[in-house]
């Protein structure tokens, strides 16, 4: 059976590619394609303990059956979070996210390659009812351990990272009782002083909102596949990123000895 396998930020370099199709036996397991790439690649196996995996655009464990035509994604540690459209400006949004109560919007989550603006996605969330819109806005420094920093350049798993947002939005709601949350990331090019990522969280008291607005960056910076590859004077480098909740780290280390036939 074929399956696809994408690899993403320092993957990509290990690996030397972005994706391929690999055929695996009926009844082959994620397990399986861990094996694949450690064969063929050593430095792989060492990573393996720190990836996550997606199968469908959710995470999954190694052991999980795999069928034709299924799609594994290989995730190192995120650095942070599809629909495409126009070759010079792909966005990727949902407009289901946006569910109504009473004619008002709860929120939007957006994935974009334009500037964010910051003021227009507070005022399309506030109302009247609202005692505090808390805003955190992620931007892009010009330093990193002592060395000069050029510019950034943002990646993602797109489809999957726009499902990991919907999630958070709609979980900060349920958990912390606030009215409307609004989660924009930016891909792409962003020099010093742009905004990589903007979170918005509306609700009648300010201490529900703060807490709500913590939960969800912090989250989003381990669990979205969203990763950062950072520009200096001297090199590039991808991000060290945060490791994976326990819950969603691969399981399975490749060990040395093959699976049975």
């Amino acid at each position: 059976m074929k399956i696809g396998v994408l690899f993403f930020g320092v993957l990509k370099d290990v690996i030397g590619r972005s994706g391929e199709t690999v055929d695996l036996p009926e009844g082959a397991r994620v397990r399986e394609v861990l094996f694949y790439y450690a064969r063929a690649a050593p430095r792989f196996e060492a990573m393996v303990p720190s990836l996550a995996i997606s199968v469908n655009q959710e995470y999954s464990g190694a052991d999980r059956a795999l069928r034709d035509g299924d799609e594994v994604g290989l995730l190192p540690p995120v650095s942070g979070g599809s629909a495409e459209g126009d070759g010079e400006n792909r966005s990727a949004t949902r407009d289901e996210a946006r569910d109504e109560i009473r004619g008002e919007p709860r929120g939007e989550v957006k994935i974009v390659r334009e500037r964010i603006d910051t003021q227009a996605v507070v005022g399309r969330l506030k109302r009247p009812a609202d005692g505090a819109a808390v805003i955190f806005d992620g931007v892009v420094r010009d330093n990193t351990r002592g060395r000069r920093t050029l510019y950034l350049d943002y990646e993602a798993y797109e489809a999957m990272a726009l499902k990991q947002m919907e999630s958070l939005a709609l979980e900060a709601r349920s958990r912390f009782a606030v009215r409307g949350v609004s989660i924009v990331h930016r891909l792409g090019r962003l020099e010093i002083g742009e905004t990589s990522v903007l979170i918005v969280v509306a609700a009648a008291h300010r201490g529900t909102a703060f807490e709500a607005c913590r939960w969800i960056i912090d989250t989003l910076k381990k669990t979205v596949p969203i990763w950062k590859k950072e520009y200096f004077a001297d090199g590039a480098v991808w991000a060290d990123g945060e490791a994976f909740p326990e819950e969603i780290r691969s399981p399975g280390a490749t060990s040395r000895k093959q699976p049975a036939s």
